[in-house]
């Protein structure tokens, strides 16, 4: 690591000023904390720099999903016996906002979910939790037949004019996109599966029909937004950050979509 100085709140905070992050501002983060390199504290002082900025006026917002609380039968890194299948739909613990951890999404937001005044939202796959003053409001009323739509706290972040921050990771996490995919006339649906938890304890399978999501062209997608100028890039850390209007990107992916995908008849 050919690093100076270890980072801190205060020079992280003073990074994502310069990247353009603002107070008051409503923000969708995707992270990679050990590509900001060595942060004194780690994903807590890098959670309490976001904070810092966004002040009290602000509202943090990330992914915490659970993408294990999913149908076996779809299940291919690995696969498992279909004798099983049955088994986990009946066993697999019920998603719980308050007590199932994310899943694949990095250490921030784990940090992020279990941060005091923190809400999340109930879907039990692609749940999103957010700290502020717009947070209950963008986690409310989450629709599993909407999981990335425009009911979904990605709608929510789109109608209040948020940004998103990708932080030292790439337009393949950015969430983002899939409000695009659920705008596409076309866009090719499946069965969907998952274990929900009861208030006395116990656990029930649901299945629903819902947009099947597909991220093989999002990098191609984001070259193209960023060719247009509109997201800021800079160092957060050091990391390369982006920041842009979550608004612009997906307008802008939504009509990229429907020029450059196969139309499904």
């Amino acid at each position: 690591m050919d690093q100076t100085a270890p980072h801190t709140i205060d020079s992280l905070a003073a990074d994502l000023r310069g990247l353009g992050l603002s107070a008051g501002d409503v923000v969708l983060v995707h992270s990679s904390v050990r590509a900001l390199g060595f942060v004194a504290g780690g994903a807590q002082s890098v959670v309490a720099a976001l904070l810092e900025v966004l002040g009290p006026g602000g509202t943090l917002v990330v992914p915490t999903h659970t993408p294990d609380n999913t149908d076996p039968a779809g299940w291919q890194a690995p696969p498992v016996p279909e004798a099983w299948w049955p088994v986990i739909r009946a066993s697999a613990p019920g998603f719980d906002p308050a007590r199932t951890p994310s899943r694949y999404m990095g250490m921030l937001p784990e940090v992020v979910r279990a941060w005091p005044g923190a809400v999340r939202s109930d879907h039990p796959q692609v749940s999103f939790a957010a700290l502020g003053t717009r947070a209950a409001e963008i986690v409310a009323g989450h629709r599993l037949d909407d999981a990335l739509g425009e009911q979904s706290p990605l709608g929510a972040v789109y109608r209040l004019d948020g940004r998103v921050l990708l932080l030292g990771c790439g337009y393949d996490s950015n969430t983002s996109l899939h409000l695009a995919e659920w705008r596409q006339a076309t866009a090719p649906r499946t069965e969907q599966g998952a274990s929900v938890r009861h208030p006395d304890g116990g656990s029930h399978w649901l299945t629903w029909t819902d947009v099947q999501t597909d991220e093989d062209d999002f990098p191609q997608l984001g070259a193209d937004f960023e060719a247009t100028g509109a997201a800021a890039s800079g160092r957060v850390g050091e990391a390369t950050a982006r920041l842009m209007s979550q608004r612009a990107l997906v307008d802008f992916a939504t009509a990229w979509l429907a020029a450059h995908r196969r139309r499904i008849s």
